[in-house]
């Protein structure tokens, strides 16, 4: 794997998240002085007639900014689902990813 320099980096951990069109990836990675950082990468099939492509985006993430990160994120994602959004049920999409998750499994086993 490269990392945002080019250097070949060592994948430690990777989960993948199916979201409808897009496809999210959460990678850690170490580096040379074996510190880890995680990336993020957004990837998103395009299609072009008989062919495809996909658009990625990627986030690189520190070790020093996790912390405020994941509290950023936790508090928008609640500011959403508390505030502007308090009749939605989210925990239906929950019940969706685990039952994928187990019909996969069943397919490779």
């Amino acid at each position: 794997m490269d990392d945002h320099r080019g250097y070949d980096r060592e994948e430690i951990f990777s989960k993948k998240v199916k979201a409808g069109k897009r496809t999210y990836f959460f990678d850690i990675k170490s580096t040379r002085a074996n510190d880890f950082y995680i990336t993020i990468t957004e990837s998103k099939r395009r299609t072009n007639g008989d062919s495809f492509s996909y658009e990625k985006h990627k986030i690189f993430l520190y070790k020093e900014d996790f912390f405020k990160f994941a509290n950023a994120l936790n508090e928008a994602v609640e500011h959403v689902k508390t505030d502007l959004m308090p009749e939605f049920d989210f925990e239906q999409f929950e019940h969706e990813d685990s039952e994928e998750e187990t019909n996969n499994e069943l397919r490779w086993e």
